[in-house]
């Protein structure tokens, strides 16, 4: 019998993890840490909330069918930023707004894939991607990642047949939080075009890259629209997770067939959400400036700390954006490990199994620590309470 499309694949981690915490209680001196989740807890800034609510107050359109590529004056304002801020030249008509970047990566392999298709993915990977690729009957190709948790072009040429149609990167990245040096992503987008190839690029964490500047030269390509896909969410930024507003930025052919999916999935994103993304860009830049400087505080925290755990026999493998990645030293999987957390400690993280397949090395003895909800007194409890287990 044919398995149905969902059957193909894994279900949802996050959900899965969140199980681990049914009939577990904590003692009142040791609170649940939930390190599990790379998403905002807060709502909106006040002054956000404040003009979300004029707007539906006020503006009839916004509780109505809207065009489906996006709210035009959304669409003109990240070709605008992206314009300023990465050196190149991003027009409009480049941009199609989703209902969130998971969706935004969904209809650019609707658009590049048929059955049996392959894209490569670095691993550990982004698993929504991974589950994507597998209810769209596209085969996953691992992409073992080298020195530092950086994919290797040249390890990825190797993995390149007749069936693949695009390499899919996250930077920076999820789970391991590495930032990719412009130089690998230059590399990438040569390799993919060479080979007829996409290169999808999901910059979800974009706003919190430790580094002044432009992250890469992509855009600053005259020609970047035949190779680039470029993914965004608006939902780190402006903590619009509920509301559902991504981005993908690519040539207006390739859009041209996004519209089409996103017609028959959603018929337009959030009206909501895209006016207050939309508001955001215009009104929050200094207070999006604070919030990353609070992130990377907490990165600096992380590293500042992690000797306590070092001591012990951990390894920090990764670390920035919302994230760091770490091999722990116990004789047991990750996915045994992670739960066992829950119960002993009070933490709730995910394995490295989660972000990898299970026959490759690597995830066993891997934990993904998603700090963007902790602070620097929390990243001290969190390695306090990760030094004293003993197994």
């Amino acid at each position: 019998m044919t398995r149905s499309r969902t059957a193909t694949t894994f279900a949802p981690p996050v959900m899965e993890a969140r199980r681990w915490l049914d009939g577990v209680s904590h003692p009142a001196d040791r609170p649940l840490l939930n390190v599990s989740q790379a998403a905002p807890v807060d709502p909106p800034p006040a002054e956000m909330r404040d003009a979300m609510a004029d707007i539906i107050r006020s503006d009839a359109d916004a509780h109505l069918y809207g065009p489906v590529l996006g709210l035009p004056a959304l669409r003109a304002e990240v070709a605008a930023q992206w314009t300023a801020a990465y050196g190149g030249a991003v027009s409009p008509d480049q941009v199609a707004i989703t209902s969130g970047c998971n969706q935004a990566f969904a209809a650019a392999i609707a658009t590049l894939c048929g059955e049996d298709d392959e894209v490569i993915l670095p691993v550990p990977y982004y698993f929504n991607h991974r589950m994507w690729l597998d209810m769209s009957g596209v085969k996953t190709v691992p992409l073992m990642v080298g020195d530092g948790m950086i994919p290797d072009p040249a390890e990825a040429q190797k993995l390149i047949t007749a069936r693949t149609r695009a390499i899919a990167l996250v930077s920076p990245n999820n789970p391991c939080g590495v930032e990719y040096p412009s130089a690998v992503l230059s590399a990438f987008i040569t390799l993919a075009r060479e080979n007829g190839l996409a290169l999808i690029v999901d910059e979800t964490y974009r706003d919190f890259d430790s580094r002044s500047g432009a992250p890469h030269s992509l855009f600053t390509d005259a020609n970047w629209d035949d190779t680039l896909i470029h993914l965004y969410s608006f939902s780190k930024a402006y903590r619009l997770t509920g509301h559902r507003v991504g981005a993908v930025v690519a040539g207006t052919t390739r859009l041209a067939e996004i519209e089409k999916f996103l017609d028959t999935v959603a018929i337009c994103p959030n009206q909501l959400g895209q006016r207050a993304a939309l508001w955001g860009m215009q009104n929050l830049t200094g207070w999006l400036a604070g919030e990353r400087l609070e992130i990377l505080d907490r990165r600096a925290a992380i590293t500042e700390h992690f000797p306590q755990l070092a001591a012990k026999g951990w390894e920090l493998l990764g670390c920035g954006a919302y994230f760091a990645y770490v091999k722990h030293p116990f004789a047991m999987s990750s996915a045994d490990l992670a739960p066992l957390l829950v119960k002993e400690t009070s933490i709730l993280t995910l394995p490295g199994t989660m972000f990898m397949p299970d026959d490759m090395p690597g995830g066993n003895s891997q934990l993904r620590i998603a700090f963007a909800n902790i602070d620097r007194a929390g990243v001290a409890t969190l390695f306090n309470r990760l030094s004293s287990l003993t197994l």
